[in-house]
């Protein structure tokens, strides 16, 4: 897996991937994972994409196979920001489409509205609200359980939410190890800074067609409360698909990527010149 080297303490790793016949022109889609997650998160987008887009998979500063942040890290949206525009410039890729999921929607909402030249679309994939109602006030006691108990089990504990009553038991174990490999020193840092990140100044400022993905019961916010927040984009849409997970590109992959690339097709032409 490739490396690249955005600042002097970072070695972001990285995967691009391209299945696209080699004659045509193709539009690249950055793909932006949640927390305590990696790239390898968006496993059963990439057969759908990969076809039609070049992909590329980061994983995000601290996270999967990229450098862990020490506790004392000073993290800030515009550091991540930053560090996925050098990635891109690296590549070569001037403007493309952005696709986050969970904590990787809070980014990519900041990304939009903070570099709105470099984007195509924005698709956000059961993403929190733009402030998190009791975030802030739980980082202490999140640090304590992280200090004491460790990534996964704080995993565990939710992950119930995140996945929904359908999602099988083989799949609610594999996620949950899959993030309890993440260090925790750059958990600790990050659950009281881009975690519980208030975006809401930059909804308005987000100009790019946006597609918004959620269920109908979701953790994260009702159905009502999610459009609330969607509507204050300009150009978007709201999709609610069945069910109760908020982690929406794990349990509803097939159908969040097939609408996804539906999106792509009827808005990134209009807006990729």
């Amino acid at each position: 897996m490739p490396s690249f080297r955005p600042s002097s303490d970072l070695d972001m790793h990285y995967r691009v991937d391209d299945f696209t016949d080699p004659w045509r022109d193709r539009q690249t889609i950055l793909m932006l994972h949640g927390n305590a997650e990696s790239g390898l998160a968006w496993y059963a987008w990439v057969p759908k994409l990969a076809r039609s887009y070049r992909v590329v998979r980061p994983d995000m500063r601290g996270f999967g196979e990229s450098t862990a942040m020490p506790r004392e890290y000073p993290w800030t949206l515009d550091r991540l920001v930053e560090d996925f525009c050098l990635l891109m410039d690296h590549l070569g890729f001037a403007r493309f489409h952005l696709v986050g999921a969970k904590i990787g929607g809070t980014i990519a909402r900041a990304f939009a509205a903070r570099r709105p030249e470099r984007l195509i679309t924005l698709t956000v994939v059961g993403t929190p609200p733009p402030l998190r109602a009791g975030a802030a006030e739980r980082v202490p006691e999140l640090i304590r359980e992280f200090e004491t108990r460790g990534v996964e089990y704080w995993a565990r504990q939710n992950m119930g939410s995140r996945l929904g009553s359908a999602f099988p038991p083989e799949g609610f174990e594999w996620w949950t190890k899959f993030m309890g490999r993440t260090a925790v020193s750059t958990q600790l840092g990050f659950m009281g800074t881009i975690a519980c990140a208030d975006i809401r100044s930059d909804l308005a400022k987000i100009t790019c067609p946006t597609m918004v993905i959620t269920t109908e019961e979701s953790g994260l916010g009702t159905v009502e409360e999610t459009r609330a927040w969607q509507q204050q984009i300009a150009d978007s849409e709201l999709l609610v698909l069945p069910g109760n997970s908020y982690h929406v590109a794990a349990t509803h992959a097939d159908r969040a990527a097939e609408a996804t690339l539906d999106f792509l097709a009827r808005r990134g032409q209009e807006n990729a010149a």
